[in-house]
């Protein structure tokens, strides 16, 4: 199996190509230049793995939640590549990618996944392993306000740069412990992508769409004033 995986939805450009167990991987801090910079990532791991575009069985992408630039960025990059060299798409949630390098880096099997979503929101999701390579859906990815959150069923291990941004969130979740310093990766993204692609589960690309969760896309006078970002 041939994948292409990109994954722009946090300020980490993400880009690896593999067969589902070992990727070539790009793995760098972009802040808002991934636009820049991604297809000559996209170019060196197609190199590196000797393959061409049209050799792909697939084309897999962060879909969100995370920066809604980086998010379309990805989208239209993986829909732009796809359709020019004729394969599929394979839409892969960025918080699942991030429950992914839990288990990768941890070994966690039930994860409460949790990034930073500015204006003192947070995106949270909660999955639990429940194959070699497969996550079961707790909680469907959301946007909320820290303090809202409720606490999980059971103890997930905790991930992602949302409890960097509050710190007091892991104590009040209980979680079983907490990597706050944890990305989704294109390398996730990837995996999670193989077997899907393996069942056909692809969509074409004019069928591909980012999952924002929140959907306000612009900010007041005040906001931007303030510094606040989406």
């Amino acid at each position: 199996m041939r994948i292409l995986a990109i994954d722009c939805a946090t300020e980490r450009l993400s880009v690896a190509c593999g067969d589902g167990r070992e990727f070539a991987c790009r793995d760098e801090s972009a802040g808002q230049a991934h636009a820049e910079r991604v297809l000559p990532r996209v170019r060196e791991v197609l190199a590196e793995t000797g393959w061409a575009l049209g050799s792909l069985d697939a084309i897999a992408f962060g879909a969100g939640p995370g920066s809604f630039t980086g998010v379309r960025i990805a989208c239209g990059v993986a829909q732009g590549l796809a359709l020019g060299a004729g394969v599929p798409l394979v839409p892969v949630g960025t918080l699942e990618a991030l429950a992914q390098e839990a288990w990768r880096t941890h070994g966690a099997t039930a994860v409460l996944a949790c990034l930073d979503a500015r204006m003192r929101e947070v995106y949270v999701a909660s999955y639990a392993r429940t194959g070699a390579a497969a996550w079961r859906e707790i909680a469907a990815p959301a946007v909320a306000k820290p303090d809202a959150l409720a606490r999980p069923s059971g103890t997930p291990f905790g991930a992602g740069n949302g409890f960097l941004a509050w710190p007091a969130l892991a104590a009040r979740l209980g979680v079983a412990g907490v990597d706050a310093g944890l990305k989704p990766s294109a390398r996730a993204v990837g995996e999670i992508a193989a077997p899907r692609i393996a069942r056909g589960e692809v969509v074409a690309a004019r069928d591909a769409h980012p999952l924002y969760v929140r959907h306000r896309v612009a900010l007041t006078a005040v906001e931007r004033a303030a510094g606040a970002t989406l």
